[in-house]
């Protein structure tokens, strides 16, 4: 099995040495536009095989998408970050710009590819690469979810004291500070509700410093974080190469779920060999569906600075 990741930067790459390390695929292939980075980072990573004990190939190439071809899965991590001074309207127009080229080289050498979507702003770069292929909804998805799911469960566990992998939860909405949803009301520590050992107060703590996780690693790093976003693609790639079915939280085009049309947005998707393969009705309460209303509204109003692209 072949996964493309495109975009070798911290985050493509820490996904490419995850697939690798969990044997996910037999062959990973980085692609990046900037002269030798790919390649090096897939030396640097090849040379790790013998002492991790794996046998993936990984190869990297420069801007060569022939190498890419029969790709099962792509990973589009490619795009600038926001700089100072740039309106949300301008990094959108740029990311968009090679989120389309991406998918338009990736798609004439797989044309049966599943995409996988990285690129911020995650919820618009998804719904934009699903308009400008035109193909199935269920082969374009946004990861979003996965990433923001992860660090609800970690902030649950610290408040908690307890194990990260005996807890449950999930976080549905936009990938975004102010649009993302921590639903504490479903969340569990092995099938009770933490509710029953977090009060109120710090319950609403864990939700908030889950919306601004991406934030406070920025704040700590200098940069965006890329291990935990680059485990929470391999999970999603893992999922869909070996058919798990797994339940994550995915970016996906809604058609009248949950009431909403038109955008894509986090939503609990069962995720397996035909990549989305159904998506899972929460029964949300009427305080959590008009969060997530409310998140759809602004996943839009973002979306509409696409108008001079699509």
């Amino acid at each position: 099995m072949k996964v493309t990741i495109v975009g070798a930067g911290n985050v493509g790459a820490s996904c490419a040495e995850y697939i690798a390390q969990k044997r996910i695929a037999s062959k990973v292939v980085l692609l990046d536009i900037k002269e030798g980075i790919a390649e090096g980072k897939a030396l640097d990573l090849s040379q790790t095989a013998t002492t991790l004990g794996f046998n993936t190939t990984i190869t990297g190439v420069t801007n060569d998408y022939k190498a890419t071809a029969g790709s099962e899965v792509v990973v589009i991590t490619s795009g600038v970050p926001r700089k100072p001074g740039m309106t949300r309207e301008e990094l959108i127009g740029i990311n968009a710009g090679i989120v389309q080229s991406v998918a338009s080289n990736i798609l004439e050498h797989s044309p049966n590819t599943i995409i996988v979507v990285v690129s911020n702003p995650m919820d618009t770069m998804t719904y934009l690469a699903l308009k400008a292929t035109g193909l199935p909804k269920n082969r374009i998805i946004g990861m979003g979810g996965a990433l923001d799911s992860s660090r609800f469960k970690t902030y649950l566990s610290q408040a908690l004291e307890k194990p990260a992998n005996d807890i449950q939860g999930m976080v549905i909405g936009g990938h975004g500070d102010t649009t993302m949803i921590p639903l504490t009301r479903l969340a569990s520590y092995n099938g009770s509700p933490v509710s029953q050992f977090l009060d109120a107060q710090t319950l609403e703590k864990v939700a908030a410093d889950t919306m601004v996780g991406g934030a406070t690693l920025t704040k700590l790093l200098g940069t965006s974080a890329w291990y935990a976003p680059g485990a929470s693609v391999a999970y999603l790639v893992d999922s869909i190469l070996n058919d798990y079915k797994r339940m994550i939280p995915c970016s996906v085009l809604l058609e009248g779920e949950y009431g909403l049309e038109n955008l894509c947005i986090g939503v609990p998707c069962i995720i397996g060999a035909q990549g989305v393969e159904s998506i899972v009705d929460l029964q949300l309460n009427e305080k959590e569906q008009a969060l997530l209303n409310k998140s759809a509204e602004k996943v839009k109003a973002m979306n509409a600075a696409l108008k001079e692209v699509l």
